[in-house]
């Protein structure tokens, strides 16, 4: 087993060996740049060398000559494989090198070859040169453009090796943008490079006498760069203004007028003043001069310049000397006739000192009265998209104010006709409807046409009604004549709407000419709907019952919490309802004996006692400092002194109040309710009462009532309260007479030879309601 073992650490160790003894490269040979008749050193360096070392390039074998082609080590050790490459040539030297190794063995096959990499032999190129429009720009000369042109210049270098890095500079700030520059062998000479450099650039006047040069970079250059300028002239359309225009009024054959027109242009422009009106030019020069001015020296004078970039736009003064307007011309048509939505022209030509006001206005006609609107306030008038609402007749209105007082001319009527395809005036028309549902209501809208409408028909949904039909409940009238040449009215009616009538309806008028077509929105209220009111309904039953649980929950919880309190338990009660009801029955049959107590007798469930959160509870046996008590007819121990004749007090802390005090003879025909104190007596055959008031009657009568109140408390009984359903507390039943003990403590009272036990109705310490 350690044989095998040994083994296989013998044979795994000579295969390691032979993997990691394999030759590889170290370092391999980079780009490297060297100047004409420089030395270059080409690095290869092979890790476990064991083969030859070789170098070829572009892609030929080449040997080593002494002082051309020599090894770092004559030896190679190391396996250091570079050389020394003496006097580098561009002709012999320049091109794509390998650093190659022979394999090891013939069976290990780990020959290598590096990547071929450049030897530049660098050359200088050529000074660049710019070139614009296919001709060369001498150093210094101008290169002329145009203002706005995108110009595109070259920057050429010529005969360099590798080729030059060019730059674009404007003065001194560098404008080159993005990679522009192509790189191309020499025709004539593969081994250098031509380099071109684009430069697209906009010009405009404001570079107009800067310079504009373009940098070559070099590593060959003695300076490391070399460069060319040329001056940018850049010619643009001559800009005008005025200098010199009068700032007071000039008055008739008094004042002078020097007005000069200032130009910038390239090249330089000639000037020419004009009179709107004349042919003659008013002068050949800058300055416009008249001295003195007289009124017929009043008009529009215009500048021009021109040059070889073009005309300058016009500069216009008004030179006038006060008098009164008037109007020279108003054009020679007084008829324009146009088709619809093409342009019109209106020209009105005045003259006046102060320079006058021009106000053209359109006159409509109607049944009613006439209108004046004014169209605009300038001499020309240009109307793009003529309509129908400019038919009538137009006039020029030229007004000035001299000495404070306004002067005007009207002109004489221009008649403007309009002809084409109908137009529906849309500013006429409401674009959306609202309506009551059951309401009628009448959609209108005018349109204007010449000729006239051969078709007027209103359209929704898959119908349509032409103008003067009816169908169901939509009728559409008669076109009638609007307000307004070749204006004409139509109206569609609907009756009694309804949700369904809430749609688009479409007016569509065609003539002749063409047609055309407009959109009215209609909206139909509805009431309120039934299934939105059951929604509502049905969110606040969901609410209600919410609501009705968490109060029946909440009861629950505090009756949960009241019958864990103490040791009582209902079933001690009923433990004794045997005795009790046998005392009720021997009560009854000596009623006769007790009839000095008259009617009224109070049974002993009229006794009302409650805890303190109103439920019958052991606890409500206990002292509170405040109580109640309550007496409905006569109470127990006003049939017990009847029934013994010798009553035996006994001691108690409480003050008491004798038997023979309380006048049980008198009858209780109706109800006596005393709230008392707990340190007052209360007065005979009173019922005491805080809160509940009962009905006192005879003893029979009490005890009737007694049963069917008990009858009629199961019935109305609140099992949530545990109150009656007239809010009366719920009595002590017969079975609970163990704890009127301990509600009215009793006395001793003697009666000849027996002994007997009566309650005192004053011992208030223990009562409780």
């Amino acid at each position: 087993m350690q044989r095998e073992m040994l083994l296989r650490i013998i044979f795994f160790g000579i295969l390691a060996r032979d993997i990691w003894a394999q030759q590889k490269f170290e370092r391999q040979p980079s780009y490297t740049e060297v100047n004409p008749g420089q030395d270059a050193y080409l690095q290869c360096k092979v890790l476990n060398k064991k083969g030859s070392c070789s170098w070829q390039k572009d892609n030929k074998p080449m040997g080593m000559y002494p002082h051309k082609y020599e090894w770092i080590s004559s030896s190679q050790q190391n396996g250091d494989c570079s050389i020394w490459i003496r006097a580098a040539q561009l002709e012999f030297d320049d091109g794509s090198w390998e650093c190659q190794v022979t394999a090891s063995d013939f069976h290990t096959q780990d020959a290598l070859t590096s990547h071929p990499v450049r030897l530049v032999v660098r050359v200088p190129p050529q000074r660049p040169r710019i070139e614009f429009n296919g001709t060369q720009v001498l150093p210094g000369h101008n290169l002329t453009t145009f203002h706005g042109e995108l110009a595109v210049i070259k920057c050429v270098s010529h005969y360099g090796n590798p080729p030059p890095i060019l730059k674009w500079f404007l003065d001194q700030q560098e404008i080159t943008s993005s990679p522009n520059q192509t790189n191309t062998t020499e025709l004539d000479n593969t081994k250098t490079w031509l380099a071109i450099s684009v430069l697209e650039m906009t010009i405009s006047k404001e570079k107009h006498g800067r310079m504009l040069s373009c940098v070559a970079v070099h590593e060959s250059y003695a300076t490391k760069s070399s460069s060319i300028e040329v001056r940018l002239d850049v010619m643009f359309v001559p800009e005008t203004r005025l200098v010199g225009l009068p700032t007071e009024d000039v008055e008739d054959l008094k004042d002078s007028i020097a007005i000069r027109c200032v130009v910038d242009a390239n090249p330089k422009a000639s000037v020419v003043w004009r009179r709107e009106g004349q042919t003659q030019p008013a002068s050949l020069q800058e300055l416009l001069q008249f001295s003195p001015a007289i009124r017929q020296h009043s008009g529009l004078y215009t500048c021009h310049a021109r040059n070889k970039a073009g005309d300058s736009q016009p500069k216009r003064v008004q030179i006038d000397v006060k008098y009164r307007p008037k109007i020279i011309s108003v054009g020679r048509e007084r008829v324009k006739t146009t088709t619809l939505f093409s342009p019109v022209n209106f020209e009105c030509l005045g003259e006046g000192n102060p320079p006058p006001t021009y106000q053209w206005v359109q006159k409509k006609t109607s049944s009613h009265s006439d209108s004046i609107i004014e169209r605009g306030r300038e001499a020309k008038l240009y109307l793009n998209n003529v309509t129908y609402e400019f038919q009538g007749e137009w006039r020029c209105r030229v007004t000035n104010i001299i000495k404070g007082e306004e002067q005007s001319v009207v002109s004489e009527p221009i008649i403007l006709q309009v002809h084409g395809a109908p137009q529906i005036l849309r500013q006429t028309a409401n674009q959306e409807i609202y309506v009551e549902s059951g309401h009628p209501v009448d959609m209108s809208m005018v349109v204007c046409a010449d000729p006239r409408p051969r078709s007027v028909a209103w359209e929704w949904g898959s119908l349509r009604l032409e103008a003067g039909n009816e169908m169901g409940k939509f009728k559409v009238d008669e076109v009638s004549q609007e307000e307004g040449e070749d204006c004409y009215l139509t109206i569609l009616h609907i009756k009694d709407t309804s949700a369904t009538d809430s749609r688009t309806y479409y007016l569509l008028v065609e003539n002749d000419k063409g047609k055309d077509m407009h959109a009215i929105q209609l909206y139909v209220n509805e009431p309120l709907q039934i299934s939105t009111l059951a929604s509502v309904a049905g969110a606040l039953l969901v609410a209600f019952l919410i609501l009705v649980c968490a109060c029946i929950y909440a009861i629950r919880a505090e009756k949960c919490c009241f019958s864990r309190k103490g040791d009582f338990k209902p079933s001690d009660i009923d433990g004794q309802k045997l005795d009790i009801e046998k005392t009720a029955h021997h009560l009854t049959n000596n009623q006769n004996q007790a009839g000095a107590l008259g009617q009224g007798g109070i049974p002993a469930d009229a006794i009302y006692t409650t805890g303190p959160r109103g439920g019958a509870h052991p606890d409500a046996m206990k002292h509170h400092p405040s109580t109640t008590h309550t007496f409905n007819g006569r109470s127990s121990f006003e049939d017990r002194y009847h029934r013994h004749s010798l009553t035996e007090p006994t001691k108690q802390n409480n003050s008491t109040m004798g038997i023979d005090t309380i006048d049980v003879h008198r009858p209780l025909s109706f109800s006596q309710y005393h709230s008392f104190n707990r340190y007052e007596l209360p007065r005979p055959n009173d019922n005491w009462s805080y809160a509940s008031t009962m009905i006192a009657g005879s003893y029979h009568n009490g005890k009737e009532k007694k049963y069917k109140r008990r009858s009629h408390n199961a019935k109305n009984k609140n099992p949530k309260t545990d109150r009656d359903a007239n809010g009366r507390p719920r009595p002590l039943q017969l079975e609970n007479e163990k704890y009127y003990d301990l509600v009215f403590p009793k006395s001793r009272h003697s009666d000849g030879m027996d002994y007997r036990y009566v309650y005192q109705p004053d011992s208030l310490d223990h009562a409780e309601l």
